[in-house]
This record gives C-alpha cells, structure tokens and sequence, in this order.
C-alpha cells in the first residue's frame, strides 16, 4: 500500500527530534509549582492583596483563584519559567485590546509598581506573573445540555471576540506553534506513532489521509488573522442558567492562524458526548455566521478542521502523558474524544457543510472571499 505524502514527509527521521523542535519537552519540566501559600504572598507583596489561593488547571503554566476576605476574585497567572517574554507581552497587550472591545474577556490589573507584567525568582528559575480580572460563571465543559440560546451565544461570542482581534497584531504572535491548525501534517506524522491504543490512532491516521485530499488544498485560501487558539470548553464561561457565554478566557495559545480555527476549535469540543452533534454545530455556526459570515472555502474547511483538531489533540496528549503522567489535566478531554471521534468520523462532511450552508444568511455572505 503506498503511504500518504503527510506520512512520507516524516517517516526516515527520528519523531523526537520534531518534537523537540516544534514542542520543548523542557516546557513541561519547567512547568511553576508554587504552593498556594507562595500564590497568596505574591499576591500580597505585588499587588497589596490580601487573599487565599485556590489552585486552577493548566498544562504549562499555573494559574490560582485568589479570593479577598470580601469575596472579591482574582487570577493570578505564573508563567512558565522557559516562556517568551515578547510572547507573554503580545498575549498581554491582546488582552488590553480584546478589553476595551468586548465585555466577556479578562483584562489585567496592575501591580503595585504599576507593571502589567512582574518576574520572580525561585529556584533558579525565573517566571512571570500577572493578575487578571476574574469572571464569574462555570466552564462549558461542567455544563449538562445545551440549550439552542446559549449554543448560539457561543457562536456569537466567538465571531465578536475574531472580529475584535482583526485589527490586532503582534510580530511574537506569528510563531510556530505545536497547536496551530496549520501544523496539523507535523503533529500527525510524528506524534500519531505515540498513541498506545492501536484502534485510535488507526482512525486519526486514516483521517488524516482523507483531510489531505479534501481539506488541506483549501487551507492556503482561508483568510488569517490573530485568533484565540484555544477556544475549549473549559476556556469558555456560561451563567448559571447555561442560557449565555459570560466569558472567554486564557489568552496563552494564541496564533496568526485561520480566522475559522477559533469556531471549529469549539466546535470540537461542544461536540463531545453530544446526541446531535449536527444540530448542535449548526446552531453554533449560525450565531457565528450572523456576526462574522464566512466564505465559501471557509465553509468547506470547518468542518474538517473540529475533526482534525480532535486529531491533534490525541496526538499531542499521546506525547505529553508520557512527560508529565501526574498531571491529569492533560487527559481532561481525552476519554471524550475516544468516544465521540468515531461517532463525528460518521457523519458525512459534504452533509455538514450544506447544513451549515443552508443555517447561513446569503444577504450576508461575503463576496470573493475577503
């Protein structure tokens, strides 16, 4: 049997050295581990708070929940200490902007010397600290159902947060970056041979095969911009009456990708364990397509990229549990998408697309793709 030109690009080299190259390893190892006593500190001693810490996920980095005496919240973000400076700025200041644009992001809050971003050393090792504004509500991903008015919210949302991030730019945000859709040939040819569970990675690899022949020649026309990057369900915030999206958060993957990443991203996550899947995502694109419409290659390439971004995620997941095997927010999504992938394999693209056609406006389409 002849392999597939995405297999063939990688077969004769050595996967870890790929992995290196494109994911440091040395991330993970470095990854902060300040006791929520030293959060409550740098708390006091750069921002005059006075508050308990609570731990919150996270992959590489570390985050904590700070609560003042008064019930007023915080996140403290600590940074990994092998972290870009630059990089960390742009996340920074998209965050400033995405700010002053929308009302569901977090901004930032000064320290006590006025800096938006502060360092300590601990260690040896040096690491970056922020704090930003807390919003209220619970992860999408605790949610039980959806319903149609938050589902569209969500697609809303997401189009109003692209859109406010069309007219931002940062030379660190043009990177090569492990998660960025674009990457997608490199992280199934090399991480793809490190998934353990044989029936698994049988279907991302042939997945893959079939997104190179019907996606991948419409990728190079697909308009790009900054975009969040990791748009999942536990980035996203909904009120108690799961009705709408109260937030947006964690601005640390963000990449000039494809203006769609952010929706399909999203969309492959909302998916998870979801009775009508199809349903579901055409009603999240039509709250997306009634803010920022789509053209007609976008159209084309959605939904492919949810089906390889649930790829890549295992893939990448494959890797990082053979790093880090203690940390179980590496695996938070993976029983899921174990699950849901074949089920999402099932349903025909060329279906999905008309569907998400026949949800849009055509007085809203965007004529010759710009």
């Amino acid at each position: 049997m002849t392999k597939s030109n995405f297999l063939g690009q990688h077969e004769i080299q050595n996967p870890h050295s790929e992995i290196r190259n494109r994911f440091n390893p040395s991330l993970l190892q470095h990854a902060p581990r300040f006791s929520r006593g030293q959060a409550s500190s740098l708390a006091a001693d750069l921002y005059n708070l006075n508050a308990t810490a609570e731990s919150l996920p996270s992959e590489r980095d570390q985050n904590f929940l700070l609560t003042t005496a008064s019930g007023e919240k915080f996140v403290l973000k600590i940074s990994n200490s092998l972290e870009d400076e630059t990089l960390l700025q742009a996340q920074s200041d998209a965050m400033m902007h995405v700010g002053q644009r929308v009302s569901f992001c977090q901004r930032l809050v000064p320290s006590v010397e006025g800096r938006l971003i502060e360092r300590v050393t601990s260690a040896g090792d040096t690491n970056l600290i922020r704090l930003a504004t807390h919003l209220p509500g619970v992860p999408l991903g605790d949610a039980q159902g959806h319903s149609s008015e938050m589902l569209r919210d969500l697609g809303y949302k997401l189009a109003q947060l692209d859109v406010a991030l069309l007219d931002f730019d940062r030379a660190a945000i043009h990177r090569d970056f492990h998660w960025d859709l674009a990457n997608w040939q490199t992280v199934i040819g090399t991480y793809s041979k490190l998934i353990s569970d044989e029936l698994l990675r049988g279907m991302v690899m042939d997945y893959a095969k079939v997104f190179e022949t019907e996606v991948a020649p419409v990728l190079r026309r697909l308009r790009t911009s900054v975009i969040h990057g990791d748009t999942n369900d536990y980035n996203i915030l909904i009120n108690d009456e799961h009705s709408e999206i109260v937030g947006i958060i964690d601005f640390g993957d963000m990449v000039d990708s494809y203006i769609v990443g952010d929706l399909s991203i999203a969309l492959a996550y909302v998916l998870l364990n979801n009775d009508a899947p199809l349903l579901t995502a055409t009603q999240v694109f039509a709250g997306y397509h009634q803010v920022l419409p789509l053209n007609d290659d976008e159209f084309t390439a959605v939904w492919g990229l949810m089906i390889m971004r649930l790829c890549m995620s295992v893939c990448i997941a494959a890797y990082q549990q053979q790093q880090r095997p203690d940390n179980e927010y590496l695996d938070i999504s993976q029983q899921a998408i174990r699950s849901s992938l074949p089920k999402l394999l099932a349903i025909d693209a060329h279906e999905a697309t008309n569907t998400f056609r026949e949800a849009a406006w055509p007085e809203n389409s965007i004529e010759d793709g710009k």
